[in-house]
């Protein structure tokens, strides 16, 4: 048994968000929806008609079993090889909606095998599909090579995700929760935070890939997720450490970092939150970081307060390193609740 590692202590008060310029709506770092007010003030939606919106990436993940990671020129003979949905985007709405979260799917496919394979996912984990568009590119797909550890080595052909687009999230309600990644054109993350701001919705982004994002959209963010490379990254860039506090203290939103088998660390303007890893038999660690995103905003979306958002956020990241894949391996609300209860 060791700790699962994700590629994602009520502690002290923590450095303040930046102030904001006027007009800017006021917005602590992450904050929780009134969402009866909301409705009465929006026409008295039904619960049911609230979304939580996911949007990015739908990749097949051809995935082999392997003793090693291949070194370059290497090959490497698999002991096992199989086609399974994927996509950080794909992975993170099943997450949520396995958690209970009502989950909106946004991306493309391709009109493949492969994009059967990933529209039909998305279906049997009840994840609504209705912005999943099909497009003549084919579909993504990612060549992963998974050793004897759990360990991980992963190549990605974006296909039909180059096609996604801001324009295919057709409203945005106040109380909204959108959930973004970096395996979709950088452009349309961009154009879907600048509605989401204008909207009043919660936004979240997952810098997975590490990929440049204009500082005004950072900064929109109400949390900006990473691994320790990803935010060594975008430290890099911004010229600070790749810590959690120094990247909050530059961008004036809400950060999370996910520290391996460490677990996690999260600043906002109310603090910091520091939370292990859960120890489990780890398979595989592929999904680990996108389950951690998905139940985490499932979590924030139905109310729950941070601490115990990236709590269960941290549970689903850990049980998803106990099964092979990527969103097959996305824990139910039942194992996340299993989990905590022994911790």
């Amino acid at each position: 048994m060791r700790r699962a590692g994700l590629e994602g202590d009520r502690p002290h008060q923590g450095p303040q968000s930046r102030p904001h310029a006027a007009g800017d709506r006021p917005r602590p770092a992450i904050r929780a929806h009134d969402r009866g007010a909301l409705r009465a003030r929006h026409g008295g939606r039904p619960a049911a008609a609230v979304t939580l919106i996911v949007f990015g990436s739908a990749i097949a993940d051809l995935v082999f079993r392997v003793p090693h990671l291949p070194r370059p020129g290497e090959t490497v003979l698999g002991e096992a090889g199989a086609a399974l949905p994927g996509g950080k985007g794909l992975n993170q709405a099943i997450a949520a909606a396995r958690d209970g979260g009502d989950a909106r799917f946004v991306g493309c496919v391709g009109r493949d095998a492969h994009g059967a394979l990933l529209r039909a996912a998305a279906l049997a984990a009840g994840v609504d599909v209705v912005g999943l568009r099909e497009v003549e590119e084919g579909s993504g797909f990612a060549c992963v090579c998974v050793d004897a550890e759990g360990r991980n080595q992963i190549a990605v052909s974006a296909g039909a995700n180059r096609r996604a687009s801001a324009a295919q999230v057709e409203r945005i309600p106040p109380e909204a929760t959108l959930l973004m990644q970096m395996e979709v054109p950088p452009a349309a993350n961009a154009a879907l935070i600048a509605r989401g701001r204008a909207a009043g919705a919660r936004m979240l982004l997952n810098l997975a890939p590490a990929a440049a994002l204009a500082p005004d959209a950072l900064r929109a963010l109400d949390l900006l997720i990473l691994n320790e490379s990803e935010a060594a990254w975008i430290g890099g860039r911004l010229g600070q450490p790749g810590d959690a506090r120094s990247l909050h203290a530059a961008l004036g939103i809400g950060v999370a970092v996910t520290e391996g088998e460490r677990g996690v660390t999260a600043v906002t303007g109310e603090g910091v939150l520091r939370l292990p890893a859960h120890r489990v038999a780890v398979v595989d660690t592929v999904g680990a970081g996108d389950a951690w995103c998905g139940v985490l905003a499932a979590a924030l979306d139905r109310g729950l307060p941070l601490e115990a958002a990236m709590r269960r956020a941290s549970a689903a990241g850990s049980l998803a390193c106990t099964k092979p894949g990527a969103a097959p391996a996305m824990p139910t609300a039942a194992e996340i609740d299993a989990l905590l209860s022994r911790s």
